[in-house]
C-alpha cells in the first residue's frame, strides 16, 4: 500500500439516475475525476424543518486531491439541488498501481 495525501474521494447525491450519469460524464470528460461510481440509496434528512425520505443516487468520485476545486465546481455548476452534498474524504493509503492509474487518467 502506498501512503499519500494526494488523492481523495468526493461524495455527492442526485435525485435521478439521469442526473447522476450526466454529472459523472461531466466529471470524467472534464478530467476532474478518474472514476465515478453510481449506486442507488435511500436518504433520510431534515430540510427546511421537515423530515424527508428520498431515493437518491450516490456518486463516489475518485481523483487527485489537487483537483477537488475543479470537482466541486463541476458539481455546483451542474446540480439541481439548492444545496448539494459535496464532501471530500482524503485517501491516506491505496495500492500504488491504482493511485498511479488515477494520476495517468486525471492529468
Amino acid at each position: 500500500m502506498a501512503e499519500t495525501d494526494g488523492y481523495c474521494m468526493v461524495l455527492t447525491t442526485c435525485p435521478t439516475r439521469e442526473e447522476a450519469h450526466s454529472l459523472a460524464s461531466l466529471l470524467i470528460r472534464g478530467h476532474g475525476a478518474a472514476c465515478v461510481q453510481v449506486t442507488g440509496i435511500t436518504s433520510y434528512y431534515e430540510w427546511k424543518g421537515e423530515m424527508n425520505t428520498d431515493a437518491e443516487q450516490l456518486l463516489i468520485i475518485k481523483g487527485r486531491a489537487d483537483a477537488y476545486e475543479k470537482i466541486e465546481g463541476i458539481i455546483s455548476d451542474n446540480h439541481s439541488y439548492e444545496v448539494p452534498e459535496i464532501v471530500r474524504i482524503p485517501i491516506d493509503k491505496g495500492s500504488a498501481a491504482y493511485l498511479g492509474w488515477i494520476d495517468k487518467v486525471s492529468g
